[in-house]
């Protein structure tokens, strides 16, 4: 027990009021809406937090009643992050309730020592906050105070877990002018003294998590009456205009939650928690070897490629000068290609050893190019210039000139040397060759860097490479060194449609010869599925992004046909999906034993059909989304 808090005279009196039900420790806070002491509950040997009315305010009746009233509604509520109330009760001139103690920090203390909230983190408790509140608002209170004192961090879960619901409107939080709860995160309509409803809690999560993300209030002040007109008359800043490493996605939930306009923010917090959810999963963290793969392994960037060119060259200069151009150029060709697919495929093959595959590359480069947009969006936040505009324009047309300068002169060349290989103009040509080969090379570079100050370019053309001909080469020769099949992980990044393809093909690997000929082109099968299925979500994604960006517009009429179709492609995703899950059970009973190569094979003609009804909808649907003016991946905002 701590000693000095027993000479404060109220701890004493509280203590001996109290005395034989809760031994009191310390107090742990103090505030406008009374003092927390940490206590131990005597009869069921536990410790408690203790909120104790401020004397002074429990001597007001009317003020007596209504806590207690609050206090005892809010003790009804159950949930998992909401911090539950033991008991409300009197003793003496004592009023005050018991609530589980939680050992860990407010939010406002975690931003204070450690600065602002991850992308990731902060999105989690603003969710699991969203939980507590949307419980407490089905039971018909409205919390009146979310603020981050009033979200604590429970140590080595990081639950998030929201206190004093109902308390702050029946004691009058930080009481202005007659007006209850804290200015800083205090609604409009709050601030102006009118009822309120659960859209007003929301607005107060929304100021909470700008504070999370940003360290700072959305509204300062010199003065109480400063802060709140500003809360009602001034919009509050747009949480992508401070530069902070999150998604475009949050950025927006938060600003709708903090809109002036009640019926502008989302219309109830599930349905924040369930936006806020979206945005979680979308950030899932790829494994560390997809991650080392696609920013460091798959890429020939390091020093040693850079010097490379340096040392080809001179060795092809001496091999040049000793045995003849042809063995120069001929160096150069395989120094060029093959030693770098060498690379390629040794890089692939480490990558396969971890128990990886040539598909979990695209998914994995997606993630990464998102990321990078993010980061460019926050680095340059305004469109481009004049300047850079121009520069994109003259550099690009340039560039496209020389190469078709060099192609023409190329072509020319080889004409010419079968026609006329004594002729003068050869050298000319050779010459417009090279020069336009440097030329456009220079220009091209030039090109990509302007490119690159808003777009990851590198890890584009990576993209592109290793998800093209040239990456699935590298890893079907990677697989043949490999042998044996690695072992396969658990992939929680991968979709559901992939793993469920990938598992196929594997059984499917594993069959006798002849059981694996009498299947036919099962595995093509299986591709055209999977991709049809990939098609099916990614649109469906598309459209769902919209939808949410749309904010509560989305539920109108005029977004109708875009949650009609969002819907459709739904249902037709589970059926693709449900023919790879058929297809996967199918080959796992033929492994046992339990299964007929003729059931199989009316599975997988099912499978095809399903199939080629995915890519007919989707043609269809692009035909008509062209037709009547929606883009393939926004929706019309409504007038």
């Amino acid at each position: 027990m701590s000693q000095t808090t027993p000479l404060d005279p109220l701890f004493l009196e509280f203590q001996l009021a109290v005395a034989g039900k809760y031994s009191i420790d310390r107090e742990i806070g103090r505030g406008g809406m009374g003092v927390v002491y940490l206590a131990r509950e005597v009869h069921l040997d536990r410790p408690v937090a203790i909120k104790l009315l401020p004397p002074e305010r429990a001597r007001d009746t009317t003020l007596r009643e209504r806590f207690l009233r609050e206090a005892r509604l809010a003790a009804k509520l159950s949930h998992p992050n909401i911090i539950p109330i033991h008991a409300v009760a009197e003793a003496g001139d004592f009023v005050f309730y018991v609530m589980a103690f939680v050992d860990g920090v407010t939010l406002a203390e975690r931003v204070r020592s450690r600065g602002p909230m991850s992308a990731s983190d902060g999105t989690r408790v603003l969710r699991e906050a969203a939980w507590a509140l949307a419980h407490a608002h089905e039971q018909g209170l409205v919390h009146r105070d979310v603020k981050p004192d009033n979200i604590l961090l429970e140590h080595g879960s990081g639950r998030a877990l929201v206190a004093d619901f109902g308390i702050a409107a029946a004691v009058g939080a930080a009481s202005t002018d007659g007006v209850s709860g804290t200015p800083e995160f205090m609604s409009p309509e709050q601030a102006l003294g009118k009822d309120l409803d659960a859209r007003s809690d929301i607005y107060s999560l929304g100021a909470t998590a700008f504070y999370a993300f940003s360290g700072r209030l959305p509204f300062e002040g010199r003065t109480h009456t400063e802060v709140l007109a500003k809360q009602i008359t001034e919009p509050a800043p747009a949480l992508a205009s401070l530069g902070l490493a999150i998604s475009r996605k949050v950025a927006l939930i938060v600003d709708r939650c903090l809109a002036k306009d009640a019926n502008h923010r989302p219309a109830n917090a599930n349905v924040l928690a369930e936006q806020l959810g979206v945005a979680l999963e979308q950030r899932k963290e790829l494994p560390v070897a997809l991650r080392v793969f696609v920013k460091r392994n798959g890429r020939l960037d390091g020093g040693a490629s850079l010097l490379y060119p340096v040392f080809l060259l001179s060795g092809l200069v001496f091999l040049a000068s000793v045995y003849g151009g042809w063995a120069g150029w001929t160096s150069f060709a395989i120094g060029m290609t093959t030693v770098p697919f060498g690379y390629f495929v040794t890089a692939a093959k480490k990558f396969l050893s971890h128990g990886f595959a040539h598909q979990d590359l695209a998914p994995a480069f997606k993630a990464e190019l998102e990321n990078a947009r993010e980061e460019f969006a926050v680095q340059h936040m305004g469109p481009p210039g004049v300047i850079e505009r121009g520069l994109k324009v003259v550099l690009g047309n340039l560039a496209t000139a020389s190469a078709l300068v060099w192609g023409g002169s190329f072509a020319t060349f080889v004409w010419m040397l079968g026609a006329n290989p004594r002729s003068p103009i050869l050298e000319l040509m050779a010459l417009i060759f090279a020069f336009a080969g440097g030329a456009g090379l220079m220009f091209t570079i030039g090109y990509l860097m302007v490119l690159s100050r808003r777009r990851d370019t590198d890890t584009e053309i990576w993209n592109g490479i290793w998800t093209g001909p040239i990456g699935r080469a590298a890893f079907a020769a990677g697989q043949k060194l490999l042998g044996a099949k690695a072992a396969t992980t658990a992939m929680t990044h991968r979709a559901t449609e992939l793993s469920l393809g990938m598992a196929a093909e594997q059984l499917y690997d594993a069959l006798p010869r002849d059981t694996r000929a009498e299947l036919g082109d099962l595995p093509s099968v299986l591709k055209r599925l999977q991709q049809s299925a990939h098609d099916l979500r990614r649109r469906h994604d598309d459209l769902n992004d919209a939808l949410t960006d749309a904010g509560d517009s989305a539920a109108s009429a005029e977004y109708a046909p875009v949650r009609a179709r969002r819907d459709e492609l739904q249902g037709k995703l589970g059926e693709a999906v449900g023919a790879l899950e058929t297809i996967r059970l199918n080959l796992l009973r033929l492994h046992a034993g339990s299964g007929s190569v003729e059931g199989l094979t009316t599975h997988i003609g099912i499978a095809a059909e399903v199939s080629d009804e995915v890519q007919r909808l989707l043609a269809a649907r692009a035909e008509v989304e062209q037709a009547i003016a929606f883009p393939r991946e926004t929706v019309p905002t409504p007038v």
